[in-house]
């Protein structure tokens, strides 16, 4: 079969399309799923260049999620059948035409979307579900402010957020990333202006601006960095900073003193690690995202359709975060 095979750990050069790779067949408890659409995510960047935590050797298929349609099932799999559309998720080997997974890894494509929309589906909203809610108890009223707005991962909190009732103020590098948040529906959209050596910037004193100096009640922060700390000096009374990673560049070192100032919380959230320890309640979050999805309340956005032999760019326009909402291969 057709797939992009990591050679060796590096950039978007380190791929490359092969034509004889060997097609996988399901197991036991498994499902073979001829792959319609690919999503492409910093992870993906992360493992192709050896610094993800899980870290597959040379040669490998990259690729963690997916959707398709199922053309075989495995011994002991029921529920499932030939023909069904699912979103699939791989560890790795979604950027191939065919992938096998664990029929518990797989979920049905909710009915108003296309596959290119399903394929980017459960990561991001499943982080938004289960950070927002879960971990940041949102609460219909308060006020969301979402940093790295315009991702896919951002785009999801921001509907995530509206869904629950909140007030919601997207926080994006350019014009272009800001109308997409506005669009997905933020109240609000602002830049960043992140403070540099001389000149404090202007985050902290917008936030407080706009929320008539209470501060904000919740914060995605999946940059860390100066933006941990930022979101610190802005927050209101038992707020919550939601740490999502570190595009900034590096974990932030935290002064906890603010954090007790405010009665304030710090909190991790991995949605990865709900899968490995809460797997019942992953799966459970997954049908709530369909039931939602399917009354119309989600809809992911996709702005950015390569063919797969094109996996090197779609790398690329991560690391270049040139990117707005999800990046498909198909």
């Amino acid at each position: 079969m057709r797939a992009i095979v990591c050679e060796r750990f590096g950039g978007p050069e380190a791929v490359a399309l092969h034509d004889d790779w060997p097609e996988p067949e399901a197991g036991p408890g498994e499902v073979k799923v001829k792959i319609a659409a690919r999503a492409v995510q910093y992870v993906d960047v992360l493992m192709v260049a050896g610094k993800y935590q899980f870290r597959p050797e040379p040669p490998f298929v990259p690729g963690g999620e997916a959707a398709g349609e199922i053309v075989a099932v495995g011994e002991g799999v029921v529920g499932v059948k030939v023909g069904d559309k699912v979103m699939s998720r791989h560890s790795p080997g979604a950027f191939a035409e065919y992938g096998v997974c664990p029929a518990s890894e797989i979920a049905p494509v909710p009915k108003a979307f296309s596959m290119e929309q399903a394929a980017g589906f459960r990561s991001a909203y499943t982080t938004a579900y289960h950070a927002l809610i879960q971990r940041g108890h949102m609460l219909a009223g308060e006020t969301l402010v979402v940093l790295g707005a315009a991702g896919g991962i951002g785009l999801a909190a921001i509907q995530m957020g509206k869904a629950l009732g909140a007030r919601v103020i997207a926080v994006a590098s350019t014009e272009e990333k800001r109308k997409a948040t506005l669009a997905a529906g933020a109240d609000f959209a602002i830049d960043y202006g992140p403070p540099t050596e001389g000149n404090p910037g202007r985050f902290r004193e917008t936030i407080k601006e706009m929320t008539d100096g209470k501060g904000a009640d919740v914060f995605w922060d999946p940059l860390g960095g100066w933006a941990f700390e930022e979101c610190t000096r802005c927050i209101n009374w038992g707020g919550r900073i939601l740490i999502l990673g570190f595009l900034a560049g590096a974990p932030a070192l935290a002064k906890t003193n603010h954090l007790l100032i405010k009665g304030a919380s710090a909190v991790g959230c991995r949605v990865g690690g709900v899968s490995e320890f809460q797997p019942e309640l992953a799966r459970q979050n997954v049908d709530a995202l369909i039931e939602m999805a399917n009354a119309g309340k989600l809809d992911p956005l996709v702005t950015a359709v390569l063919p797969l032999a094109e996996a090197d760019k779609a790398l690329q326009m991560l690391i270049d975060r040139t990117a707005i909402g999800k990046v498909v291969l198909t």
